[in-house]
């Protein structure tokens, strides 16, 4: 039986994506050593190697949706200029943009969270938990669960890929690099969303009806 422990463990060991390292261990019937090999041979092993790379070349890339209403912005870096003029390599910035805007992420990674948004986010989660009625001594799993949902909804490279769901965007990258042969990173982004964060007035009919009357 393959676990997700075992998976965990392989991802660790080789960097390639979830869904990779998942076949890896049933085509070898849940041999480490043999999985790792099975990755190698497929090269998708290889995005571990490449992590270290400088990656200083690369794409702007911008995506537009719903007429004007949402607008996205994202860096993402490779090694070279060649690789940046590179079909696949435009798709992977496309499909990243495409991603900001419709999946609203906050950071690129859980490492750029800092510690006081992360202990907010758990005083929030255990009081949430709280208030369900949960006990106490099943507070604390509760909360690192919820975290773990929330590093998922708020990091780019944890949220399921919007093209295939069986994904996450860093399994994506890491096909990508594999494919490519570069390290590939995506650096900073932007989204904009007209009138996000505006108070927007909404009309009061019956006042409006009763302002009337009073003329």
């Amino acid at each position: 039986m393959i676990t997700a422990a075992m998976v965990k463990e392989l991802r660790e060991r080789t960097s390639a994506g979830m869904m990779d390292c998942k076949k890896a261990l049933g085509e070898t019937n849940g041999d480490m050593d043999k999985a790792i090999e099975f990755l190698r041979e497929k090269g998708l092993a290889s995005a571990a190697k490449k992590a270290g790379r400088i990656a200083a070349e690369g794409l702007v890339e911008s995506y537009i949706h719903g007429g004007g209403r949402i607008g996205v912005l994202v860096e993402v870096n490779c090694e070279t200029d060649f690789v940046a003029k590179n079909d696949d390599f435009r798709q992977l910035c496309k499909d990243i943009a495409m991603q900001i805007a419709a999946s609203k992420p906050e950071f690129i990674n859980r490492e750029e969270i800092s510690a006081e948004v992360i202990e907010k986010e758990k005083e929030i989660i255990r009081a949430q938990a709280l208030n369900e009625g949960k006990p106490e001594k099943v507070v604390d799993k509760m909360v690192e669960g919820r975290i773990e949902k929330y590093y998922k909804e708020v990091c780019l490279l944890e949220q399921a890929f919007i093209k295939d769901p069986d994904l996450t965007v860093l399994d994506l990258i890491n096909e990508n690099i594999s494919k490519i042969g570069e390290n590939i990173s995506v650096r900073r982004f932007v989204r904009f969303q007209v009138a996000e964060g505006l108070e927007k007035k909404s009309n009061d009919l019956a006042a409006e009806v009763a302002a009337l009357t009073k003329c």
